[in-house]
């Protein structure tokens, strides 16, 4: 079956499916996006993502190129055309086509929306058992990762870099050693008096909305949790690591720089928040 693509109010086949060549999204990475799971066909915490939209929007002073009762309808639609039960619905907004100019184009031009839906694939019990590697690399983003903008080729070359040293992902840390996050992960470690640790939600840090809903649902179990910088030194000491997104939910992490998390398998409290929180998505699916 083809894949059909909505852009900028028509639904096309996904491999006829363009943009302008002055697009701004295009020509300056002037733009945002979001992504999503959906799961039994209902977009997982669908709230979040809406409220990060929006909030991205306004910090760069792009318009809304639709109500938020509009761009989930569109979403819908696209799921529906897809045939989508469990996968990823992606969003990108760009500020729109005209001449190229840094300057924002004056008057506003109509912002670019385009959405996509693709199937899945969960990690399997074996891929959990089996958990992640990351390597630690210096932090050469921006310093406005609370917006979740395209331009992301620094995430690119580092998630790169880990794959040419036979890891999954990189953590990336600050002049400070301090960890800020994953090229396109949260980071998190469990430290060895049991307290969960993941950075707190600043401009370094995209506010993932796993990550939101993780911590809430973990602090509802009575869970410690603690919203601070943590340092590769202590995530070397770490007794557990993990990290969450929206295509991995919760994963165990078994090695950092080449060394083994605790005893180098799944964590015993990885697990429970991994199991916490797929109990929410389920229940928020049913």
């Amino acid at each position: 079956m083809p894949r059909i693509a909505y852009v900028n109010g028509r639904y096309l086949p996904h491999s006829a499916a363009s943009v302008h060549i002055e697009d701004r999204g295009y020509q300056f990475a002037d733009g945002i996006y979001e992504g999503t799971p959906v799961y039994r066909g209902r977009i997982v915490n669908q709230t979040l993502p809406l409220d990060r939209l929006e909030r991205s929007l306004r910090e760069l002073r792009i318009a809304m190129p639709a109500s938020r009762a509009g761009l989930v309808q569109i979403a819908h639609e696209t799921m529906r055309r897809n045939h989508l039960t469990n996968g990823f619905v992606y969003i990108q907004i760009t500020r729109g086509v005209a001449p190229r100019d840094h300057k924002f184009p004056k008057p506003p031009v109509r912002p670019s929306l385009v959405m996509t839906a693709r199937q899945m694939k969960t990690a399997s019990d074996a891929q959990v058992a089996q958990g992640l590697k990351v390597v630690t690399l210096p932090d050469l983003r921006w310093p406005r990762r609370d917006i979740k903008s395209i331009s992301l080729l620094p995430n690119c070359l580092a998630k790169q870099q880990a794959y040419e040293a036979g890891a999954n992902e990189a953590w990336l840390y600050e002049g400070d050693g301090t960890i800020t996050e994953g090229s396109s992960t949260s980071a998190w470690i469990v430290t060895r008096e049991g307290t969960v640790v993941t950075r707190n939600a600043d401009h370094l840090i995209l506010n993932g909305v796993t990550r939101q809903a993780l911590l809430k649902a973990a602090r509802g179990a009575g869970i410690a949790i603690e919203e601070r910088p943590f340092t590769r030194a202590e995530a070397a000491e770490a007794r557990e690591a993990f990290l969450t997104s929206a295509t991995n939910f919760v994963m165990p992490i078994v090695e950092i720089d080449g060394r083994p998390v605790g005893n180098g398998h799944p964590g015993l409290l990885t697990m429970r928040l991994r199991r916490l929180y797929l109990d929410e998505v389920v229940a928020g699916a049913a």
